[in-house]
């Protein structure tokens, strides 16, 4: 089970990250400052860390610089606010394995963090996810009903992806609004009934099935 480090002074955006990393079977320690997150890096068993920039104590390019060069196998994924090139090149030129700006969808970090955890004598994970007659490409981000492509939004394809990725799960809106809207959701909206009608009518309305009070299941 893979420990990650989540250094995250954002009460809200430490706690959505740390209750998905757990839904998909992580194991998360949360830090909200940074001297503290700089101690937990270089001394605890962690196999990733995710990153702020703006910290208090300590900012994110400090500890990215010292844990480069004490524990430079400890791939970090910085995730902040900060989206300027500047800061973006100054993140990957001091050692980050990736960065993301908030907001952010969780499906997208969770797929990085499988990325950058995989290591590079693995084999590859498979490039597709297949119910039924509907395959997503997930390399070229495409979608098909046999052989015939079917057109998807961005957003589209990510539900889709979460659903079928879990196949055989029942998911709630809750955990689809999270994986797939990220932290700024909102929990009354009707959206994802909205996307799914969305991709009953694309992909088929076999495709998904709803659970009544439970949520959504793709078999």
């Amino acid at each position: 089970m893979n420990r990650i480090l989540v250094v995250e002074d954002e009460d809200r955006i430490a706690s959505f990250v740390s209750k998905g990393l757990k839904a998909e079977g992580f194991t998360p320690t949360v830090v909200s400052d940074g001297v503290s997150g700089l101690d937990y890096a270089l001394t605890g068993p962690f196999d990733l860390m995710i990153l702020d920039i703006g910290l208090p104590g300590l900012d994110g390019f400090t500890i990215l610089e010292r844990v480069q060069a004490e524990r430079p196998e400890l791939p970090v994924i910085v995730l902040t606010a900060r989206d300027s090139v500047t800061d973006t090149v100054q993140a990957l030129e001091g050692g980050a394995a990736d960065y993301m700006s908030k907001p952010f969808r969780f499906a997208e970090l969770l797929a990085r963090v499988r990325l950058r955890l995989r290591s590079p004598t693995q084999a590859a994970p498979d490039d597709e996810l297949v119910a039924g007659d509907v395959r997503l490409d997930l390399r070229r981000r495409r979608a098909f009903v046999g052989d015939r492509e079917v057109e998807l939004s961005a957003r589209e394809l990510s539900l889709a992806e979460v659903l079928m990725s879990h196949r055989g799960q029942v998911l709630s809106r809750e955990q689809l609004l999270s994986h797939v809207w990220g932290y700024d959701f909102d929990p009354g909206s009707n959206v994802v009934d909205v996307y799914v009608g969305y991709l009953r009518r694309k992909l088929g309305a076999e495709l998904v099935t709803t659970v009544r009070g439970l949520g959504y299941r793709v078999d």
